[in-house]
């Protein structure tokens, strides 16, 4: 049984808008800090924004800070990332992770997401 289920994906032109979803089926999201990370090709796999439990509290890296705005509905179980003003480079898979810390640091990651292509192109 997938224990995320990862939707939102897709193909968008440079300048343009995408948002992520990334639903938890087996645990109860609101006890766990949650990340979106991201593998280009040929790339390492970069986590890009974090969110404590509350979702009061978020990060990012500087690849996205001021475009990417992650976020959270515990109520529903449910994490996004929306994705603005999109450049060629930020055409990669995007994996959302349970985090083992209460804040999204991520640093090491309990349960991926299977992940969901966003290609951005003209």
């Amino acid at each position: 049984q997938l224990q995320f289920v990862e939707s939102g994906g897709g193909l968008v032109q440079p300048g343009g808008s995408l948002k992520l979803s990334c639903t938890a089926s087996t645990f109860i999201l609101r006890y766990y800090g949650m990340a979106w990370f991201r593998q280009a090709p040929g790339e390492e796999r970069e986590w890009i924004a974090g969110i404590d439990v509350t979702g009061r509290t978020t990060n990012y890296a500087d690849s996205v800070k001021g475009r990417f705005t992650i976020s959270r509905d515990n109520g529903v179980d449910t994490m996004y990332l929306q994705l603005t003003s999109l450049k060629v480079d930020d055409t990669a898979i995007y994996y959302c992770a349970q985090c083992r810390d209460d804040v999204g640091t991520c640093l090491t990651v309990s349960i991926w997401g299977q992940g969901t292509q966003v290609t951005v192109s003209s």
